[in-house]
């Protein structure tokens, strides 16, 4: 039945060539109608495999960033995991360095420093972080590689996926999933593990032990990298990095990116090998569209910059095939400059202009911030001590008549040694310790001591009642000696009755 909700429908999906534009002569309902899809289905992407030098350096790079991050955590250090950031105990641990959520100032400025890193190689080199190093990347080429192994490669897949689905299609596709998920798997809980001790944590889950958090976060981490390496990945680096969005800012004609050359290779089209392109007035390129198979984004490289190039030269090492088939030239498709393309610069004009105004800024900016990085944990104490007043008591007087301030303070040992200190206080006159002076903490360990202060009555007519500033001192002793190797000052206060 066509109601009028229906009708009005057709005609907001009509095209320019729908009623309002029909022949002009007013018999718009006789003119032909179409719909235009606002949406566009999500083309699946078979990226073909490629061999080359950079095929060679990014696999290198799954190679090392993979032994890292699943090695690391096993690694020892002092009887203890080499990293770890230990949650629960507050405490991080960084191959010999014991650090506290104090520290937190170190982790900003880590991360400035990445950020400053990542704008600078971007200025330099474009988006060559994210073709060999990033993440998503690097899974994304350990997925593909499973499902090529299992499923083959470009052409195989395609026709695979078209045809019915049968006892092999369902073999393979069940064993790519498997293998898939034994991967994600494996990569939660070796991201867990450098929460918790994984050697603790692999035997929980030999146990069946787990706890709701490790699980929830092996799961969850496990589901992100199955998720975005196996089904998402290039909707990942084009619709949810932002790094994609915001590199135009860092980019200018000097910034080295994959660039096809149009007066090499246009105009283009097929040819025998046998045959003179000059004679046939036509470009290097063959137009095979090998590039675009390859690409993992789905992107014709051939068509200038796009947002969506990562920058992992697959096109690169695929057109410098065909063109030795060819007995072409290479470079048809390569690392470039707007500028260099354009003005057709020599590799040294090339050089001189990556010295430029932003690049400069950046490195000196990066210097500062790696020098300020280094020097500040160089100097870093070793001990760190908080002071709070006990806010039950303010002030009290004892047995003898003293004045007598509460206080707790948080000694933190940041080595892997058990260690001695001596509390000394000053500001007051007469201003002592009750009890005893020196305190034993345990190796990477946060004390909490209660300190009682004490000050003779007479003190109190001399200075007057109120709040006095004191300051307590805490100094490491070296085992068998009385002299300080670390010291700590802390301000406080004093508090006198009326």
């Amino acid at each position: 039945m066509n109601t009028p909700a229906t009708a009005a429908a057709q005609r907001m999906a009509a095209g320019p060539s729908g009623p309002a534009s029909g022949n002009g002569d007013g018999g718009g309902d006789d003119a032909a109608t179409s719909v235009v899809s606002l949406y566009v289905k999500q083309q699946q992407i078979y990226a073909r495999a490629v061999s080359g030098w950079f095929a060679g350096w990014r696999w290198a790079l799954v190679w090392a960033t993979q032994l890292l991050f699943y090695g690391l955590p096993w690694l020892q250090w002092n009887e203890r995991q080499m990293v770890l950031f230990d949650l629960g105990a507050r405490r991080f641990y960084l191959f010999g360095m014991v650090l506290y959520p104090q520290d937190f100032i170190y982790l900003t400025a880590l991360l400035i420093i990445s950020a400053y890193s990542l704008f600078l190689f971007t200025a330099v080199a474009g988006r060559l972080w994210c073709g060999f190093a990033c993440p998503q990347t690097v899974y994304t080429e350990i997925f593909m590689w499973v499902e090529r192994k299992l499923q083959g490669d470009r052409v195989a897949r395609m026709k695979r996926d078209a045809g019915p689905w049968n006892l092999e299609r369902s073999a393979r596709a069940l064993a790519k999933q498997s293998a898939w998920i034994a991967i994600a798997l494996w990569t939660g809980f070796t991201f867990v593990g450098y929460f918790t001790p994984i050697r603790t944590l692999a035997q929980l889950v030999m146990q069946f032990a787990l706890g709701p958090w490790e699980t929830f976060w092996i799961l969850f981490y496990g589901l992100a990298t199955f998720g975005n390496a196996g089904f998402l990945r290039e909707q990942v680096c084009k619709y949810m990095c932002p790094y994609a969005r915001f590199q135009g800012v860092m980019f200018d004609k000097d910034t080295l990116i994959i660039s096809y050359d149009p007066e090499r290779g246009e105009p283009r089209g097929a040819r025998s090998r046998k045959a003179d392109r000059r004679t046939l007035g036509k470009g290097d390129c063959i137009d095979c569209t090998l590039c675009v198979q390859v690409c993992p984004t789905g992107i014709d490289i051939r068509k200038g910059l796009q947002y969506e190039c990562i920058g992992c030269a697959a096109c690169i090492d695929v057109c410098n095939g065909v063109m030795d088939k060819m007995a072409y030239p290479r470079g048809l498709i390569r690392y470039d400059t707007q500028n260099a393309m354009a003005q057709h610069l020599s590799p040294g004009q090339r050089l001189r202009r990556v010295f430029r105004a932003r690049v400069l800024i950046y490195s000196a900016i990066l210097l500062l911030l790696v020098g300020a990085l280094v020097t500040s944990l160089t100097l870093r104490s070793p001990l760190r001590v908080d002071v709070v007043r006990d806010r039950a008591s303010l002030a009290r007087l004892v047995d003898d008549g003293h004045i007598e301030n509460i206080y707790r303070l948080q000694i933190m040992n940041a080595t892997e040694a058990a260690q001695r200190y001596r509390v000394a206080v000053r500001g007051l006159p007469a201003l002592r310790i009750a009890g005893s002076d020196t305190v034993e903490v345990l190796p990477a360990e946060a004390r909490w001591i209660t300190v009682a202060l004490r000050v003779p009555p007479e003190t109190s007519a001399a200075r007057g009642a109120g709040a006095h500033p004191i300051e307590f001192e805490v100094q490491r002793l070296e085992p068998g000696s009385a002299a300080p190797s670390a010291r700590r000052v802390e301000a406080s206060t004093f508090v006198l009755p009326r």
